[in-house]
């Protein structure tokens, strides 16, 4: 019988906002898995690694070349029969790894309702049929703009940026700042959805105007940003100092001149993540990632629904119908990684402070633990689950071993663990970093919140 561990060769797109060369993580880490078909080109960007079983860029075992969607359909036991079935012999998931050298495209990923339709009616622009909700880890320094900023902020913005009230209009500025004055905060019921039509009211405003207006009004909000600086934008607001938002605004004019993007940013939450910090972006919650290198984790999607920030197919009428208009301070966007029940730390591990943390979104198809073995020697071992693994390392080498079977890890190695099977991590350096996604139905919420 076959060990099931399953060493991967995993694909890397080369999307132009990738980093170039082996400034690129995903480039790097791809190229770790020696592949006939890939050469690391100094001057081509590369975005994202992938490791799953999409059918866009789909796994393979690096020693039969045979993909990782064959297997598991070949073999149930994998993935477990329960999962097998419920999810249609696929992985739940899709783990990446992305190298953002400049903006994303400001997006959203259709709930399953709609991606069904969306498929359905367009399935060139939208490939598959199934939601996206998915999770952000920052492997290095991150920048990105998540979800609608707390309405006081929006509010302040439009009181201050002279060339954002102009471009939505005197009377949409008035109705949305007379609609949520006194109540930005409130939890009633009644009061947050009166907030929410008036936010999606303002902001299908600014979205439906003309590219040449935009353009125009760009230049008026640039010039502010660089005479300004501190004082820009009224000096900020709580959540983000004036010169802070001068240079961001210059930043991503240089990338995307002229762009609607520099003016949705008013409306967006701006989050910086060090390492280690993550957060969980719902289905149809509005964002766009900046820079950075990060781990992501997604239901197993490729739907994105685009407007700005981006030369590629942009569905505005979509975006602003489909969005919740959910508006917070970031920090309730962040998530709060607890430490991982279910595995064992040798004595090497624990008196060097290694840890194995664990990101848990409140969906069903997949969780991830960071592993962070700090000395040679150092042992972690996973107790089996009802579910498919793969783990990738960020850093340092060790090997991983499932019953007799044991494999060297370096930085890009990427491994496939079936259910069932007790794995275990051993360090041979001062620093191995791994991360493992993960899907195990049990006592999980799915994807509507419900057991």
């Amino acid at each position: 019988m076959q060990v099931p561990l399953i060493r991967l060769q995993c694909g890397v797109n080369s999307y132009e906002w990738g980093k170039v060369g082996h400034e690129s993580a995903a480039a790097k880490f791809a190229a770790a898995t020696p592949s006939n078909k890939l050469s690391i080109q100094q001057e081509k960007p590369y975005a994202e690694l992938w490791m799953g079983t999409h059918p866009s860029l789909p796994s393979k075992d690096v020693e039969t070349q045979r993909s990782l969607l064959d297997m598991v359909q070949d073999n149930q036991a994998l993935m477990s029969t329960e999962i097998s079935k419920k999810y249609d012999e696929k992985l739940p998931f899709l783990f990446k790894v992305l190298s953002i050298r400049k903006a994303l495209s400001i997006q959203a990923h259709p709930n399953k309702k709609l991606a069904e339709q969306l498929h359905e009616k367009d399935p060139k622009n939208y490939p598959d049929d199934n939601h996206k909700p998915e999770m952000t880890i920052a492997v290095t320094p991150f920048d990105g703009m998540c979800g609608f900023r707390p309405l006081k902020e929006i509010s302040h913005f439009l009181s201050t940026v002279s060339s954002l009230r102009s471009l939505i209009g005197e009377s949409a500025a008035k109705d949305f700042e007379n609609a949520v004055s006194g109540h930005e905060t409130s939890d009633s019921e009644k009061d947050v959805e009166k907030n929410k039509k008036a936010l999606q009211a303002a902001f299908s405003t600014l979205m439906k105007i003309d590219k040449s207006t935009i353009a125009s009004a760009a230049k008026e909000l640039v010039a502010s940003a660089e005479k300004e600086g501190e004082k820009f934008a009224g000096g900020g607001g709580p959540s983000n100092g004036g010169k802070e938002l001068a240079d961001l605004v210059i930043r991503l004019n240089g990338q995307f001149e002229g762009d609607i993007g520099l003016f949705v940013l008013f409306f967006l939450n701006y989050v910086k993540l060090e390492i280690g910090e993550a957060m969980f972006l719902k289905a149809d919650d509005i964002h766009a990632y900046l820079s950075g290198d990060i781990i992501e984790c997604m239901a197993s999607s490729d739907n994105v629904v685009r407007a700005g920030f981006t030369p590629k197919f942009q569905d505005i009428p979509t975006l602003t119908t489909m969005l919740t208009y959910s508006y917070a301070p970031i920090s309730e966007q962040k998530m709060h990684p607890t430490d991982y029940p279910y595995v064992t730390l040798n004595s090497t591990a624990y008196s060097s402070s290694s840890s194995a943390i664990l990101y848990d979104p409140p969906i069903e198809e997949f969780s991830v633990v960071k592993t962070e073995l700090k000395k040679k020697g150092a042992k972690a071992t996973f107790e089996a689950i009802a579910g498919p693994s793969i783990f990738i390392c960020t850093n340092g080498e060790g090997t991983i071993s499932v019953g007799p079977k044991t494999e060297e890890v370096k930085a890009g190695f990427v491994y496939f663990v079936g259910a069932t099977a007790e794995c275990v991590l051993e360090s041979q350096s001062e620093d191995f970093t791994t991360f493992k996604a993960f899907c195990e139905l049990s006592g999980k919420e799915s994807a509507n919140g419900t057991k």
